[in-house]
């Protein structure tokens, strides 16, 4: 009995630790959401007034080609990953990239039809253990990521599908909702739609002209996007992660519970059969 009993205590000994653990994950990822989601939001404005501007130059010219605003015949397709380099999100990582493949199982019939570019190092692996071929990636992000962190990958992408390497480009990551909710997305990036769609056109004047101004502003629209997609993916990550850790903390508490009430009911068989022992010890000498 007293070895059952000592086992019990080590394993509420352990239970509590990890609840510690987990509360001070929880707290962590807590401070860095709040960082991420003022990251995430504030990039908004930036990119919807960007936006504007393409799509009002994109507007008011008749006749403007640029390869990023074109349709051609869809031969191959890439695909933009976002994922976290850490695990213990919860879904987070789990969620986007089972919509990837989602897409992958019901659009291609062969590898060659379609490319991945991956940011994260989950993603990284979760590709390469399936021998799926990645064509760049991007590991080690910070939790608070400039444009210089993924500018690289953003701009690879943009000029693959620019140099007819791959005929639409989609950006899959989680789009942050609250800190509970955040929703996989499937985005087509490339080849932009509906930028010629804007409501009212800006009376802009253009200096060379309205292609050479598009010729610098689609790629960096584009990669903005991009780097807007990390930044929802970012605070996606830690809302997820502090989720997960509040239930594991409170599993955790609900385990405590249990634990030492096997551990009192254990104790107090053992004070009662110690008792029962005295007693029929004085009897038999009585």
């Amino acid at each position: 009995m007293a070895k059952g009993m000592r086992e019990i205590k080590r394993q509420i000994k352990s239970v509590q630790n990890t609840k510690q653990i987990t509360k001070a994950m929880e707290m962590v990822a807590a401070s860095r959401l709040r960082k991420a989601q003022a990251a995430a939001e504030a990039s908004r404005p930036y990119t919807d007034k960007l936006k504007e501007v393409v799509g009002s130059i994109a507007a008011g010219s008749k006749g403007l080609k640029h390869p990023m605003l074109q349709n051609r015949e869809i031969k191959k397709t890439g695909y933009l990953v976002v994922t976290s380099d850490r695990g213990l999100a919860g879904g987070y990582n789990a969620n986007v990239l089972r919509r990837v493949m989602q897409e992958i199982k019901e659009n291609h019939k062969s590898p060659s039809e379609y490319v991945i570019f991956v940011i994260g190092r989950k993603g990284r692996d979760f590709f390469r253990q399936r021998n799926i071929a990645i064509a760049e990636e991007v590991t080690g992000i910070p939790d608070s990521p400039s444009f210089a962190d993924i500018k690289s990958i953003a701009a690879s992408a943009v000029k693959n599908f620019e140099n007819g390497s791959f005929d639409k480009l989609y950006l899959v990551y989680n789009k942050f909702v609250n800190a509970i909710t955040q929703e996989p997305m499937v985005k087509q990036l490339l080849p932009m739609e509906n930028m010629g769609g804007v409501a009212s056109v800006a009376n802009y004047e253009y200096e060379p002209s309205p292609e050479g101004v598009l010729e610098v502003l689609l790629p960096k629209y584009a990669e903005t996007l991009i780097y807007s997609a990390v930044l929802e993916g970012k605070a996606s990550e830690f809302g997820a992660r502090m989720t997960a850790m509040n239930n594991a903390t409170k599993n955790a508490t609900k385990m405590i519970g249990s634990l030492t009430l096997v551990y009192n009911r254990a104790r107090q068989a053992s004070i009662t059969q110690e008792i029962s022992e005295i007693v029929a010890g004085a009897n038999a000498q009585a």
